[in-house]
């Protein structure tokens, strides 16, 4: 759970792990005596070894329902301390290192964390949760809904926070077409706010071969509809021969069988961040993890058709499906995207209309109640919130299927751009990047090795059949280990042919170069088509900073120990 604390487990730390750390200090006032006499060394331990353990963001996945009320019924406010001082949320946001102090707020009450995330191995990652409030990480686990807890969290309290800041979180501008958006995980990384666009750590995207829903990444291009599932109704048209389709959400779901699929979505601007460092393009500056895993159940898209009339003679008179989402802009304008039709009809293409996301109702920024899932493809025709489909001779004519998400010429700038003249974007290139260590990290030269962990994924549902490590900027390389399923489980058989949708979670153990002070860390995948990563950003760099999958690179220092550097 330690390692996992990035954005999930975070909470769990701080209310636990973080108190059990202080034993015998003292701080704003408040002695911790009578519980280092009370619980003393074995209770302490017994903390951090319930903090210790790894799948705490799995478990989240699978007992958010039982937390969520755990955490409704149980948990009580701590009484507020009218002598303390009052901060305003400005201030408490101030404080998210180690250097200024690391501060969180619970429940209106401020309290300083500094001392635990100094000691604790996992305290670089409970910064994720520093300087905000601890209630949506603390939603995540009922470890936190035991009184005692509570009851040694109060003695890290050193103010309350003003009674503005208390009105402000829960108020919201009724004037604001993002005022019903849903809450969000505060460990994802944003990149907008207005339309939500968010990714999680990289540190914990490669913890979980299934990505927990509140830390998939995030990507709106408009306000978050509010549909009402008892009204929502699916329209399905254009099939030639057949009738138009209306179909309700409980129709979806009983007259048509469920399938389930895991899949990876990734954003076409994954990496976007890379092409800048080149040369500045126009686009969310992502990271490497705008790209997760997920299992996805619903209808599929062939059975939905055939059940309008579509026939296999269609075909050869369109060539489309196009998807209208929910979503809209001001002038009614909505999201739209279209894929090919032997895709959508495609026994082995998987399309669904999904319902479900990891075993439960797709969360708001994830298409609720319906989006479409297209596996293999980029993530900008996965549409969401869906609400028509229709078969056409023609793409969509929206602006995200004509005017964005193609990739040009390094050669082509705006002046001369022709968006007609580049086919829009559907499979993915094969994709690898490194989620630990991150650049800048420090290798202890004692621990005489380092370990790396990434993901890779391909499009098309080609599979990835081998990921290459260096440690010396691509000198030499070794072969890292492919994880297909969560581990501690039975290993996932190969997919069949063409359909290897989700992506293979990696990892290497090797031992330091002995003279390194600076490793290079790089990687590169390679898929069953034998298609490999460029090396490079710039031959592959295009004005939208799409489709940027050159081989990761990660720098990192070599930290000799003390003893060796006093004998130099």
């Amino acid at each position: 759970m330690v390692q996992l604390l990035q954005g999930a487990a975070l909470p769990v730390a701080v209310c636990a792990g973080s108190l059990c750390a202080r034993w015998g200090s003292s701080h704003g006032g408040h002695k911790s005596g009578q519980y280092q006499r009370s619980h003393g060394p074995n209770w302490r331990h017994a903390l951090a070894g319930l903090l210790a353990g790894t799948g705490a963001v799995l478990a989240y996945g699978l007992h958010h329902s039982q937390t969520e009320q755990a955490a409704t019924t149980i948990v009580q406010p701590i009484a507020p301390a009218s002598s303390l001082p009052i901060y305003t949320q400005d201030e408490v946001t101030k404080h998210r290192s180690v250097e200024e102090g690391v501060w969180v707020t619970y429940k209106g009450s401020v309290y300083d964390i500094t001392e635990f995330v100094s000691m604790h191995p996992g305290g670089d990652k409970i910064l994720l949760a520093a300087g905000g409030a601890l209630e949506p990480f603390w939603a995540l686990y009922a470890v936190h809904s035991q009184g005692h807890v509570l009851e040694i969290l109060s003695e890290y309290k050193v103010g309350e926070l003003s009674a503005e800041d208390r009105r402000k979180q829960q108020s919201v501008k009724s004037t604001d077409p993002y005022s019903t958006d849903p809450e969000r995980h505060p460990a994802l990384r944003i990149n907008s706010l207005k339309p939500f666009n968010a990714e999680p750590p990289p540190e914990i995207l490669s913890d979980n071969y299934i990505t927990p829903s509140a830390i998939f990444f995030k990507r709106n291009h408009l306000p978050v509809p509010q549909v009402d599932p008892k009204s929502y109704r699916l329209q399905v048209e254009g099939v030639s021969g057949g009738a138009p389709l209306s179909l309700s959400l409980e129709e979806l779901k009983t007259r048509f069988p469920k399938h389930t699929v895991t899949a990876t979505l990734q954003c076409a601007g994954n990496r976007r961040s890379e092409m800048n460092k080149v040369k500045q393009v126009k686009g969310l500056n992502w990271g490497i993890a705008a790209i997760s895993n997920a299992t996805w159940s619903g209808a599929r898209l062939k059975d939905v058709l055939l059940a309008a009339g579509y026939r296999p003679e269609v075909a050869q008179q369109t060539s489309h499906v196009q998807f209208e989402g929910l979503d809209s802009d001001v002038t009614g304008t909505t999201y739209g995207a279209s894929i090919p039709l032997n895709k959508a009809v495609s026994e082995e293409g998987d399309v669904l209309l999904a319902y479900q996301m990891n075993g439960e109702d797709l969360p708001a920024d994830h298409g609720y109640p319906v989006r479409v899932v297209v596996p293999g493809t980029v993530g900008a025709r996965n549409v969401k919130w869906l609400g028509k489909i229709i078969v056409s001779d023609e793409e969509s004519s929206s602006h995200w299927q004509q005017n964005d998400y193609k990739g040009f010429s390094p050669a082509t700038d705006w002046d001369t751009v022709d968006f007609k003249s580049a086919p829009a974007i559907q499979e993915l290139p094969v994709q690898s990047a490194i989620t630990q260590p991150a650049e800048g990290a420090v290798v202890e030269r004692s621990a005489e090795e380092v370990t790396v962990k990434g993901y890779a994924w391909s499009g098309g549902g080609r599979e990835v059949v081998r990921v290459d490590v260096s440690l010396d900027g691509g000198r030499t390389w070794q072969v890292a280990q492919l994880q297909s399923s969560e581990k501690g489980q039975v290993p996932a058989p190969s997919p069949p042919p063409g359909r290897a949708w989700a992506w293979k979670l990696w990892e290497l153990t090797a031992p330091l170069p002995p003279a390194a002070q600076e490793l290079e860390i790089v990687c590169k995948a390679v898929d069953n088509s034998y298609n490999m990563q460029p090396d490079s950003v710039a031959p592959i760099w295009n004005l939208r900073g799409v489709l940027s999958n050159a081989w990761h690179r990660v720098k990192v220092t070599v930290k000799e120990d003390e003893e060796e550097q006093k004998l130099l």
